[in-house]
């Protein structure tokens, strides 16, 4: 199932450095992420309150509220960068650089979280890599 999600994930990433392309063109790209994340705020937290799940947040732990907290704050960066990227720049070659968190998120799972790592993995991370090269140059 969780392949399904992934496919899903990608296909509503693709729609969202279309839509961002065009709604950043007049104004500034702070702005554009700052209304955008207002948008995503509203809808999770709908979806938290009608799925009845929002009581449940005295029960989370330290470590996960630190480590909630960090992905915020590297998730904000990455949109504002993306944002800024996406303003000045082609989509069709900022978002597929964007994709190079791809081969670094490889890196850090194996690093950080010890997760395993297969020769499939490898190639498939270095091709991404490579195709991430070839757009960065012209």
């Amino acid at each position: 199932m969780w392949k399904y999600y992934a496919i899903l994930s990608a296909l509503f990433a693709s729609l969202t450095a279309i839509f961002a392309k065009i709604g950043v063109k007049d104004i500034d790209s702070n702005l554009a992420t700052a209304i955008r994340t207002t948008i995503i705020l509203l809808l999770t937290w709908g979806i938290a309150l009608f799925n009845g799940i929002e009581y449940k947040i005295k029960d989370i732990s330290f470590y996960s509220w630190l480590f909630l907290v960090l992905s915020g704050l590297a998730t904000g960066c990455s949109w504002l960068f993306y944002f800024k990227a996406l303003q000045i720049g082609n989509v069709s070659r900022v978002a597929p650089i964007d994709k190079l968190s791809v081969p670094i998120t490889i890196c850090l799972s194996f690093i950080i979280l010890r997760e395993p790592i297969n020769i499939k993995t490898i190639i498939g991370g270095l091709l991404i890599t490579c195709g991430s090269i070839l757009l960065i140059l012209k």
